[in-house]
């Protein structure tokens, strides 16, 4: 019986990587969230607020909690999946206020900063990586990205539609948290760099 070429085992180990039930999980979630927006521009006469659009975004809610827990249960946390998960949420968090700032449900000031802070932290991580420094998610951003979700499920939520005041409050409590979180990784991030590890340069 003819042994496995090292290409072979070289495809079979990224296909494990690419196909684990948690990484199918999050990838649906990605392609999955341009329905979501849809449901929220195609609400503009009630200000955002459906159903369908709060029950895809609860959906989406659950499985972003749950596909971590079914890596770990399962053995198949991967690289791939540490890099697409909070992918997704970006993805999703964004699209849906952008997609909520279209139609003026969402005023534009508490977007474009929480816009501007994922975006702009998403490049430091990745700069700092190439530097050799990791820096872990704190249980704070795990907050931060839970209030922003809650907030998003709360806009579109057809029984809170006319209550803006609740609303633009959650949306800002989701802005302090974003900003708080953001100066903490740079924070982690210039202390990584003025006490390197013993090995990195």
């Amino acid at each position: 019986m003819m042994e496995p070429t090292n290409e072979e085992k070289s495809t079979s180990k990224l296909s494990r990587e690419i196909i684990t039930p948690a990484n199918l999980i999050t990838i649906t979630r990605i392609l999955a969230s341009p329905i979501l927006f849809i449901l929220i521009l195609s609400a503009d006469g009630e200000n955002g607020a459906s159903w369908k659009a709060f029950i895809l975004g609860l959906i989406f809610g659950i499985s972003d909690a749950f596909d971590g827990q079914i890596a770990r249960a399962t053995g198949s946390v991967t690289k791939l999946g540490a890099f697409l998960d909070p992918l997704a949420d970006k993805v999703v968090v964004l699209g849906c206020m952008l997609s909520l700032l279209s139609i003026g449900r969402f005023h534009w000031l508490p977007v474009m900063i929480i816009f501007t802070r994922e975006i702009g932290i998403s490049i430091y991580r990745f700069w700092v990586v190439r530097k050799g420094v990791v820096i872990p998610a704190s249980n704070l951003a795990k907050w931060k990205t839970f209030v922003q979700g809650v907030t998003l499920l709360v806009a579109v939520l057809p029984p809170i539609g006319d209550i803006d005041w609740l609303v633009i409050m959650m949306l800002w409590f989701a802005v302090a948290m974003t900003l708080i979180t953001g100066w903490q990784y740079i924070q982690k991030g210039n202390e990584a760099f003025q006490n390197p590890p013993m090995g990195r340069s």
